[in-house]
């Protein structure tokens, strides 16, 4: 059905193949559900993507720009939805938005699961759902407006979530996957009494990914590790990866049965990391659902740990051959949904590789970005969703109009410089970030900070700034302005923030 329909004065054409009519809402319109197309009369505007998941890229670009992708094949597996991936044709996941060029966006995003994908070109922004059909919302108007009426009709539908962090360390990016218990028990007690409210162990201390038991480097199990924590007046964290397996874990050795499968039987390789291709979890499997259940009690309930970190999740909704024909983010949402309620409402769960929709009212917080890494830019690589600093900082930036919906994790800030290449303008843009997104992490050991770097971090994690959004990359923070737009630029390395 082809119609004229108006948004704040806009006048569109909009063509849908579903049952009803548009029907108007806070802030913009409910478009039918299934397969919608807007003629936007917009010609060459920018295009903003919206990644699949954490790591995938998000940004503007022009639409006589080749489009915002991951180029690499494998790493595409990993970090973005390969099914739906265009080399020539602009394309985004739940929501994409079109630029007017005069104050005002043009967005079009999902409002329910079937995995949503859109696309645009000079005359055409599209939305389809891959499986079943589900309504759309559209809006016309200033950015901070559009993007804000967008949170609130997806909080009505889907949800979202209050709970907050508070200042985390983690292991990760000072010991990879070398943690000992040993090591983690000197940091923890210099930890004591600094203006922390989460330790998170970090990925390094299971046996295997998949095998989700203590290895050698930690006797004394994970409980003992938790109460440590919890002794100091800090929130035991743990890193779990728990819809995935490597293949030589005895999950994938010994429970070949739980592990996702195409068409022709063979186990779909969801990804690589650890030199290797990993398995997915089969999530509609009643079996997989008990093995999350059980491993979800172990972890929080006998053990101990009240933050989790769940990585790699976007794994569960890879495709491949679901029993009954389940829907991949429906699957995914039901196994977030059977962790929180084992877990219990005390519990923040942080979700890495999470997809934004069916993640919503279930995770508190969500990786905006790949890895920051103590490097501005690797020279080596151009890949949007490569481990480095200004990739996390431009994908979070593109990902803050998440905020009201749960809590946008932009990775850690860095007061070290033992180990770290950043520039000092490099780093005032990763902890202004930290404070914009008011979620403050750090992997810097105490004992590896120097007195300065010390009192910097103490002041830092204890102060509580007035943040104000003045633009699409500007953000007042107690009064300064934190402009990234340099940050934007490719070549961008220090430059003054006014």
């Amino acid at each position: 059905m082809a119609l004229l329909i108006e948004l704040a004065g806009h006048t569109l054409a909009l063509e849908h193949d579903g049952p009803g009519s548009p029907q108007a809402a806070d802030g913009g319109l409910i478009l039918p559900p299934g397969r919608v197309a807007l003629l936007h009369g917009l010609g060459d505007a920018l295009f903003y993507r919206h990644g699949h998941n954490s790591w995938s890229p998000c940004g503007w670009r022009r639409l006589s720009e080749p489009p915002l992708r991951i180029a690499n094949p494998q790493r595409r597996l990993t970090a973005d939805d390969d099914v739906w991936d265009d080399p020539a044709r602009h394309h985004s996941s739940a929501v994409a938005a079109l630029d007017a060029g005069d104050g005002n966006i043009l967005l079009l995003g999902a409002l329910g699961l079937g995995t949503a994908r859109l696309s645009a070109d000079r005359d055409t922004l599209a939305g389809w759902y891959e499986h079943g059909a589900q309504p759309w919302f559209a809006a016309y108007g200033p950015e901070a407006e559009v993007f804000a009426a967008y949170t609130g009709h997806l909080a009505a539908r889907l949800g979202s979530s209050t709970r907050r962090a508070g200042n985390v360390w983690c292991s990760w990016y000072a010991y990879y996957e070398t943690i000992t218990e040993q090591q983690l028990a000197k940091d923890i007690d210099d930890l004591r009494g600094l203006p922390f409210d989460t330790v998170q162990v970090d990925d390094g201390w299971q046996q295997l990914v998949g095998d989700w038991q203590p290895n050698q480097k930690f006797p004394s199990g994970m409980r003992a590790l938790a109460d440590r924590i919890a002794e100091t007046g800090m929130t035991a964290g743990l890193w779990l990866a728990p819809f995935i397996a490597l293949p030589g874990s005895q999950l994938a050795l010994q429970r070949p049965e739980l592990l996702l499968r195409n068409a022709r039987g063979e186990r779909v390789i969801a990804g690589n990391n650890w030199g290797t291709g990993y398995y997915a979890l089969d999530l509609s499997l009643p079996a997989s659902r008990d093995f999350l259940a059980e491993l979800t009690h172990r972890v929080v309930h006998e053990w101990g740990f009240k933050y989790l970190k769940l990585d790699f999740i976007n794994a569960g909704a890879i495709p491949g051959d679901r029993a009954d024909g389940a829907e991949r983010e429906q699957s995914y949402r039901d196994a977030l949904a059977l962790i929180r309620q084992v877990a219990g409402d005390d519990v923040y769960l942080l979700g890495s590789g999470a997809i934004l929709l069916p993640s919503l009212g279930i995770l508190d917080g969500m990786r905006s970005g790949p890895d920051v890494a103590p490097m501005w830019q690797n020279y080596a690589s151009d890949d949007p969703s490569d481990a480095m600093a200004r990739n996390a900082v431009v994908n979070t930036l593109h990902r803050l109009w998440h905020q009201p919906l749960a809590e946008v994790d932009p990775d850690v800030i860095y007061f070290r410089s033992r180990l770290n290449l950043l520039t000092d303008q490099q780093l005032a843009w990763l902890r202004d970030m930290a404070d914009i997104c008011r979620f403050r992490a750090v992997s810097d050991p105490p004992s590896w900070l120097t007195p300065t770097e010390l009192d910097d971090m103490i002041t830092y994690l204890s102060a509580r700034p007035q943040v104000r959004r003045l633009g699409r990359y500007a953000y007042s923070v107690d009064g300064r302005t934190a402009d990234f737009t340099p940050a934007i630029t490719p070549a961008a390395q220090a430059y003054p923030i006014s």
